[in-house]
């Protein structure tokens, strides 16, 4: 046992520990965002990356919308004495209480998806428990991966292409937010390459070809990985630089997995989901990324800014034929028409014209940014008493 009083250390941008009640708390908020229906089919899925952002909302409006049976998968670290759990630990230990608290049948694997091993895990937990898959969820963000078929450890980069990148940037690293200056370098050939194989499509493929193998695609059997295309007041950090590269062959990977052996054979469907701008952990590293989606929330508001929790539902209800299926000329299924509303785009493009200004008027949005990142790990949570010592060392869901 841990029973320790905690307080939230930073370093940069990044909060290094995590409050086990306020990232529980954060997903019960989720779960009742979502109004519970049932569908009746109980669908099988296989959430790659189920324990944050889109992978958790994903889950959780599964669960609650559709009563999906099956794994979720992430790569998380438990306390260690020194240091608390991660937030996806707590998060994942919340989803398991609220499942079987309703009555749903989810097991969750901690293992690098990435690997061979991790992958053999988490198909002989389907095949032993659920079966052939319905839908397989890819969900995953890392900084890095080692390719199972060369041992070759790759790091993606966030740079540019073809010329330096200068831009303006929430500094939310201390108590009040302001406005810094970056410039970032073209990216090389070599760093292109290395975050093409780390955020690309090669291992949602290997996936995919797995699932075939043992015989675990259902007939119909769907699988979509999560993308962003986003405004292009950031284009040249995102679709335009090495982090566009990367997304550019997840979506090719969606067009070769269509027309795939497995997929073929069991009359399935691939797509990529371009989502909305949301706070998660990899979005708030993106230099800009987070002083635009703070001009974004403030010119939305909170209504009008769909949390993922929405947007999963949305993706949930086409996927299951409740809504008809809205694609765009390159065949992804849109989220994202909120974001990129062109009368949106253009107030927001005037707050990036003279971002010291823009900040001044967008102050809520920016004050909202630094608030979302702290409760990325359980801090800062409404409800929550972080005035008293609490359990850090939770096991890892059991099984069943």
């Amino acid at each position: 046992m841990s029973t320790r009083q905690i307080e939230p250390k930073q370093r940069g941008f990044l909060l290094v520990n995590s409050h086990p009640e306020g990232a529980a708390a954060t997903v019960r908020r989720t779960w009742e965002e979502i109004p519970a229906r049932t569908d009746g089919r109980e669908p099988v899925a296989l959430v790659l990356g189920h324990s944050a952002g889109y992978g958790l909302a994903t889950l959780l409006a599964g669960l609650r919308q559709h009563g999906i049976r099956g794994v979720g998968v992430a790569f998380e670290g438990a306390d260690n004495g020194r240091r608390t759990a991660t937030a996806g630990w707590y998060r994942t230990g919340a989803v398991a209480d609220l499942a079987r608290e309703a009555g749903h049948d989810v097991r969750f694997v901690n293992t690098d998806a990435f690997s061979d091993a991790g992958k053999a895990e988490v198909l002989d937990t389907l095949a032993q428990h659920y079966g052939s898959v319905d839908y397989l969820i890819y969900s995953l963000a890392s900084p890095r991966r080692t390719d199972p078929a060369t041992g070759v450890t790759h790091h993606s980069v966030i740079k540019p292409l073809t010329a330096a990148y200068e831009a303006p940037a929430l500094d939310f690293s201390g108590a009040e937010p302001a406005v810094s200056r970056i410039r970032l370098e073209p990216g090389t050939d070599e760093e292109k390459r290395a975050t093409v194989a780390v955020m690309g499509g090669a291992d949602w493929s290997r996936w995919v070809d797995a699932l075939h193998e043992r015989e675990l695609l259902a007939d119909g059997f769907t699988t979509v990985a999560l993308t962003y295309v986003g405004s292009e007041v950031t284009a040249p950090v995102y679709r335009q630089g090495t982090i566009g590269a990367a997304k550019e062959h997840l979506e090719a990977t969606a067009r070769e997995l269509a027309t795939s052996p497995g997929v073929r054979a069991a009359e399935g469907r691939a797509f990529t989901v371009v989502a909305g701008a949301a706070v998660t952990q990899a979005s708030s590293a993106i230099p800009s990324i987070a002083l635009y989606t703070a001009f974004l929330h403030t010119v939305l508001g909170d209504d009008a800014f769909l949390s993922p929790a929405r947007q999963a539902m949305d993706l949930w209800d086409q996927l299951e034929g409740r809504t008809p299926l809205r694609l765009d000329d390159a065949g992804r299924i849109r989220l994202d028409g909120w974001e990129l509303d062109d009368e949106v785009q253009a107030r927001v493009r005037e707050l990036w014209e003279d971002p010291d200004s823009g900040l001044l008027k967008a102050r809520s949005g920016a004050e909202w940014f630094m608030s979302q990142v702290r409760e990325l790990y359980g801090w800062g949570v409404e409800g929550v008493d972080y005035g008293r010592p609490v359990e850090t060392d939770l096991a890892w869901p059991a099984r069943g």
